[in-house]
């Protein structure tokens, strides 16, 4: 990392670029689009801590994990399958849980380690980039990313019981 920053440094004093001037104007920029996009990080989080304070996210995996083993999915994963659109966070906290109650080498654990990868916190990418550009329809686009998600999660249970002959 310190080399890039000599080496970026060193390619604007070549190309008589004023360097300082150039990090300045685009640390204003950054700025300006941090606080555009604040108000949509504190709002995102305070839904987050307010399902999972409710109990609301408890309740909704209760509800879908019998479903869910019906279906040749392991109960411990829907909770990180429903939190993972929310908060990369959580769902990361949840997946620690899985690896140290189960096992990294578990179905489970398996099966999550394929999710984190192949899922996207899609209210979080949509809420922070939409409002850095000031677009407020986001319904296709989230409805889009949902079903991208939910496509994740059946693929990742697919994947993994198909690689483990399971």
């Amino acid at each position: 990392m310190p080399l890039a920053a000599v080496g970026f440094v060193l390619f604007g004093i070549i190309r008589r670029v004023e360097v300082f001037d150039a990090f300045t104007c685009g640390a204003k920029e950054g700025l300006s689009v941090a606080l555009t996009i604040l108000p949509t990080l504190v709002g995102i989080i305070t839904a987050v801590k307010m399902l999972e304070a409710s109990g609301f996210m408890l309740w909704l995996t209760e509800l879908l994990s019998p479903l869910a083993e019906r279906l040749g999915f392991p109960a411990e994963i829907v909770p990180v399958a429903l939190l993972r659109p929310v908060s990369g966070s959580g769902s990361s906290a949840l997946m620690l849980s899985i690896f140290e109650n189960l096992g990294v080498d578990s179905f489970a654990g398996k099966v999550v380690s394929v999710m984190a990868g192949a899922t996207e916190t899609t209210f979080y990418a949509v809420a922070v980039y939409y409002s850095a550009v000031g677009i407020r329809k986001t319904g296709t686009t989230l409805l889009c990313g949902l079903a991208a998600d939910f496509t994740a999660v059946v693929m990742s249970v697919l994947t993994v019981r198909i690689s483990c002959n399971l």
